[in-house]
């Protein structure tokens, strides 16, 4: 059985699909959260073990097996042109306007999608190491100026992957997810259960603005941040990515260690309770500073942060846009490896509280407005030192992603962005038998995994086909 990547992916079929109903042609101008974006591409990808041993497909029949696979592929097609009636960003174009900003321009253009073919077994496939089989091979890549491609693979197995890519500067994860599931829905033949909205009304900055000093601590125009380090990049320490599952016992265990409270006395108090989030983004933080041998390197970690909750807008709740925040914590990699766990969680705590309110989110939309039309962004993603950011996945609901072939093997996202800042995404285990488990998709320097999988092998376990139960 292949565990790599040595399998051969051929497209068979291109072709562009357009929204079912015409629309008039209109320009969707982003918000002021959505400029905080640069030009990122973002992937998701599901995997699907169709069971044709009960059915009455022939995977050994090609003809059959193609005309199996021919419905599915219609099935896919007629519900995104369907979707994207309401969906229509995902179908436009990304331009420059007069002051060079990027706009949507809703034209109907349509959504690139391939069918593709892959000699591989679904259970062949190495989802613990999805630089070998999912980069380059089972999810697109994006036209320059297009919003979402769409991959569809089918496996030797009978098994097919649906790979998708988004620009981040139309979307956010919310926005996204709530796309997929009204896809799947549609191509069931159901109503979708959301209808997005496109108000961008609803994060106008106020008139006058004001904002917190602190966010000049948290972004900049692009043109103050500092060049690539000299020389490119490390080429014996490059990001790679990799996907782990990490047991709900262990996360209990974290959960436990941040949270205790040593007195005076030495005695433990539970006075207070971290979150899992906090907890595994401040085990994170800990492990990371452990790479550094100077122990008066800055150290940074952001969580992100969705603001429809804080901004308590009804109608942010289908709001199809960004409404992210980044805020970061920085400390030294000395405070990192001395402190215990239940400190570095009390310090992701604050910064996070900080950040998770109203005017924070309010201030963060007119900081835009009071830089506009330079270029802006979180300061995490500059090239000052290690950091990494943490995005919650929890929401993901790939269980909802039923095309009419059954709940996904597997659904993650798949982010190796490019720059010099780590990333990670824990999303919610689809082992049912699992439940509580997280499985966590990290895109980091090459010294940190090592680290990780070196000094924390028994809470990060690579992810494999037993665990998804896809093994014969």
């Amino acid at each position: 059985m292949d565990v790599g990547g040595d399998f051969t992916v051929t497209v068979i079929k291109k072709e562009v699909v357009a929204a079912a109903l015409p629309a008039q042609e209109h320009w969707l101008p982003l918000s002021n959260l959505d400029l905080l974006l640069p030009a990122l591409d973002v992937s998701v990808f599901f995997c699907y073990k169709i069971d044709i041993s009960d059915g009455d497909v022939d995977v050994d029949d090609e003809e059959e097996y193609f005309r199996g696979f021919g419905s599915m592929v219609r099935a896919l097609k007629r519900g995104m042109a369907e979707a994207l009636v309401s969906y229509y960003a995902f179908g436009g174009e990304i331009v420059s306007n007069s002051a060079g900003e990027a706009e949507l321009l809703c034209n109907n253009r349509g959504v690139d999608f391939m069918e593709a073919q892959a000699d591989v077994r679904l259970d062949g496939l190495n989802f613990y190491n999805p630089d070998l089989t999912i980069e380059g091979k089972l999810v697109p890549s994006k036209k320059k100026n297009g919003v979402l491609s769409v991959q569809v693979t089918k496996l030797k197995c009978g098994g097919v992957v649906v790979g998708c890519t988004f620009d981040h500067r139309i979307a956010d994860a919310y926005s996204a997810n709530m796309f997929f599931v009204s896809w799947a829905e549609l191509a069931r033949c159901k109503q979708s259960s959301v209808i997005p909205s496109f108000r961008r009304s609803l994060l106008n900055p106020r008139r006058p603005g004001s904002f917190h000093p602190s966010l000049n601590g948290m972004y900049a125009p692009i043109a103050s941040l500092p060049p690539p380090p000299p020389g490119g990049a490390d080429h014996d320490h490059p990001l790679i990515s990799r996907i782990y599952y990490v047991t709900a016992e262990q996360l209990l265990l974290l959960q436990t260690l941040a949270t205790t409270n040593c007195n005076s006395k030495g005695s433990s108090s539970y006075n207070y309770k971290r979150t899992k989030l906090e907890s595994f983004s401040a085990f994170l933080w800990k492990m990371m500073a452990e790479t550094e041998s100077d122990d008066k390197t800055i150290c940074k970690m952001g969580i992100i942060v969705d603001g429809r909750k804080p901004l308590s807008h009804d109608k942010l709740s289908s709001y199809f846009g960004n409404v992210l925040s980044i805020p970061l914590g920085e400390k030294t990699s000395q405070e990192l490896k001395e402190q215990p766990l239940s400190w570095v969680a009390d310090a992701v705590h604050d910064y996070l509280k900080a950040a998770a309110t109203k005017e924070h989110f309010l201030g963060l939309i007119d900081w835009v407005e009071a830089h506009r039309p330079q270029p802006v962004m979180t300061k995490i993603y500059s090239n000052d030192g290690p950091a990494f950011v943490v995005s919650s996945g929890q929401r993901f609901p790939a269980a909802k992603v039923d095309f009419g072939w059954g709940r996904p093997a597997l659904g993650s996202y798949h982010f190796p962005w490019g720059g010099e800042a780590g990333y990670v995404m824990p999303m919610p285990s689809p082992n049912p038998a699992r439940d509580g488990d997280w499985v966590v998709y990290m895109h980091l320097f090459k010294r940190q995994i090592e680290l990780i999988e070196t000094e924390a092998s028994h809470v990060f376990k690579p992810l494999t086909s037993q665990y998804l139960n896809l093994l014969p």
